[in-house]
Parts: C-alpha cells; structure tokens; sequence
C-alpha cells in the first residue's frame, strides 16, 4: 500500500520494504491549461551528494547528458522531451547495494529546459510529482503530489533521499529556484 506524503513528510525504506535493494523515482507534471505541452521540455536531474551536502564529483550529477553514476548506482532512463501521457514523465533508478559508501544524499529535481528563452516558469506547471517503488515489484511505496505552483521560478528539488545510520530515508519537499538547471549544479559543486 502506497504511503501519500506530504511537504516534509518522510518513509524509512528499509523500515517499510526490509531487505529492498533496488529503487525507481518517478517523476511526473502536466502543462496548465492554456500552455502547449509541446513548447514545454522539463527534465528530472539527481545529485549525489557526501556528508558537506556537495556532489561527491561531477559525475555524480546524472541528467540527460550522463545517465549513469559512475559506481553503476543511479540510472535516469532517458529524456521525455513533452511530459505528454499518463503515469511518470522521466524516471531514476538506484541500486542502494552498489552506491558509492561516501553518499549521504540523493537530490531530485525537475528544471525547465530554455524557460528564460521561452519565458516559461512552474506557475505554467501543475500536478508535479515524484513517487519511490520498488522496482522488483511496481509496488509503489509512496508518493508526493506538489500542491503549489511556483510562478517566476524554473528549477524545483521535489524530494530527496538521506541517509540515516544504514537506511536510507525519503523525504518530500520542494524548493523552488530562478537560476535553473545551471544555478543547482553550481550549488551543488
């Protein structure tokens, strides 16, 4: 049974799902209305961070440019160029068993591709989610659907996983940011 989270609301995955080694983020949206689904091009980026919250190296930032960690653990599985459909836009899988030991965090974020250029911004975007299941199974373990808009902004982390002792814990948030994709790597570098 999917647990539905809220802003700050967080699930211990070895807690719920003991001995679960192999993970899918989904991440999702939809245009608003009166916006064409077609001139909008989001994508889902991860940071893999150390314990100074800093990407543990730049191969570390998987996105559509670099879909595999370096230690094998996190995959993106591919850009979807209009969000159009059903279901997840754009997903992540992580394989806690191979990660890096040094890895403190994963962040999840979805950016907005040429929003300066194409005067774009969360505002135009609604029912953005992420959702965390096992990916032996499908069986989807939780779920956050963003309430909010963020109007003026291009750049929204949408939750995160930290570690916690030896289990890795999911939390929902969402902090929005103006400097796009380009602005969250410099602060994660």
């Amino acid at each position: 049974m999917s647990i539905d989270l809220k802003k700050g609301g967080s699930i211990n995955l070895q807690k719920e799902k003991p001995g679960i080694s192999k993970i899918t983020v989904g991440l999702g949206w939809d245009v608003s209305e009166g916006a064409s689904p077609h001139q909008f091009d989001c994508d889902a980026s991860v940071f893999v961070l150390g314990e100074n919250g800093k990407l543990l190296s730049d191969e570390y930032f998987v996105f559509y440019n670099n879909l595999k960690s370096p230690d094998g653990a996190v995959t993106h599985n591919g850009d979807n160029r209009t969000g159009v459909g059903e279901g997840d836009d754009e997903t992540i899988n992580i394989e806690l068993s191979k990660l890096n030991p040094q890895a403190a965090q994963i962040v999840f974020a979805i950016t907005i591709d040429q929003a300066e250029e194409r005067k774009q911004d969360f505002g135009m975007i609604a029912n953005s989610f992420a959702r965390v299941y096992n990916t032996a199974t499908d069986e989807v373990l939780c779920q956050y659907l963003l309430d909010e808009k963020f109007p003026g902004t291009n750049a929204l982390i949408i939750g995160r996983f930290y570690k916690s002792g030896n289990e890795w814990i999911f939390e929902a948030y969402d902090l929005a940011y103006q400097d796009g994709l380009g602005g969250l790597v410099e602060y994660y570098q």
